[in-house]
């Protein structure tokens, strides 16, 4: 479980990274040329890099990769759309809840083995 938690809070703070550097630059760097802001995101991705790499790492120990991959998933979707929010002022809609219901359902038929103990 440790390994899991472990997993889920580098994650977590990979994706932070992973989604400024994707997207920051559509609010902070607006008026720059897209090689400033491609630079820009390079350097941010480099301490997602380094944080989702262990992750993986960690999670890969008790987690298959498929597994690995809808937890990610997850997890990026629950950074995006406060970020999307707060940040980049876009409003969330009904499109965001059906894709986390969709990502949910992903999660249990990946899961679903250890969910039910078999």
């Amino acid at each position: 479980m440790q390994q899991t938690l472990t997993t889920a809070a580098l994650l977590v703070l990979s994706n932070v990274f992973m989604t400024m550097a994707w997207y920051g630059h559509l609010q902070d760097l607006r008026q720059k040329p897209w090689l400033i802001a491609a630079l820009v995101s390079w350097g941010i991705a480099l301490f997602e890099y380094l944080i989702q790499v262990p992750a993986n790492r960690i999670g890969h120990q008790v987690m298959n990769v498929g597994q690995l991959k809808i937890l990610q998933e997850i997890i990026s979707l629950a950074v995006f759309v406060p970020f999307a929010w707060l940040y980049l002022k876009e409003k969330p809609n009904w499109d965001y809840f059906w894709a986390a219901c969709c990502l949910l359902a992903a999660a249990f038929f990946v899961f679903r083995k250890k969910l039910m103990g078999l």
